[in-house]
């Protein structure tokens, strides 16, 4: 529906390495550490886990055998493994890993084009600090709302597209016309941010209401909606002091 490709960047003075550094991390871990999402084992022991932030005690499960009666195969499914230390790290570890080469492709894009403007306005140690803090409060948000709603709190969620959430939230509030290049609709067009960002927004609310009362896994619409709110809010208090 709507996909980055570049902003204008002519104001740029601070080189982006805390961006650039979290975008390494990100594939290198869905590389060398999920084994590009074949490491289950890896992955189901630093996803987030609703139930285990809720409860703060770690859970383990037995792994299942699933039928897919259209291929006649049998496959297995690892359960939820143990997490080294608190449960409460993989708010942390979570952000920095993905379901699949489209989950993270499209993620990286959006951290790339949007990422280095906020990292400019803040600098590198702030721009850190408020992209983990986004990322840790858009967990929050979806466990939450799993939990409120009737989800199914087994499910572990996974994805930088929290944290980047945050980032487009402080990129609207800063840069509301700030030209951006993006596939809108199959169509190459430069549009302000906030009419980009503001469909991508309103993409996240209408998807959100069709999964409420959903009890199956899916897109963690909460911690993107969490996140971009975040973002606004805190932005212009982690901007204080910087010019």
């Amino acid at each position: 529906m709507l996909f980055p490709i570049g902003d204008d960047n002519s104001d740029r003075q601070l080189f982006p390495a805390i961006n650039y550094l979290i975008i390494i991390l990100n594939i290198f871990v869905f590389v060398f550490l999920q084994g590009i999402g074949t490491n289950d084992r890896f992955t189901y022991a630093y996803a987030t886990v609703p139930q285990e932030i809720i409860s703060g005690k770690d859970i383990v499960t037995d792994d299942k055998v699933l039928y897919d009666p259209v291929s006649d195969q049998r496959f297995n499914v690892p359960g939820l493994q143990p997490t080294p230390g608190s449960v409460y790290i993989t708010l942390i570890t979570s952000m920095f890993m993905h379901g699949g080469i489209a989950h993270i492709f499209g993620n990286m894009i959006f951290l790339w084009v949007f990422g280095d403007n906020i990292e400019n306005k803040l600098g590198h140690f702030r721009y850190l600090i408020f992209y983990l803090v986004c990322g840790v409060l858009a967990s929050l948000s979806h466990v939450f709302a799993t939990s409120a709603l009737g989800g199914n709190m087994l499910i572990p969620s996974l994805g930088a597209s929290g944290a980047i959430s945050g980032v487009l939230g402080a990129y609207i509030l800063l840069f509301p016309r700030r030209r951006v290049r993006v596939i809108l609709f199959n169509i190459l067009t430069v549009v302000p941010a906030i009419v980009a960002l503001g469909i991508w927004f309103a993409f996240q609310l209408i998807s959100g209401l069709g999964y409420l009362g959903s009890h199956e896994g899916g897109v963690a619409y909460a911690a993107h909606i969490g996140g971009f709110i975040a973002g606004v809010i805190l932005i212009k208090i982690f901007a204080i002091g910087r010019s």
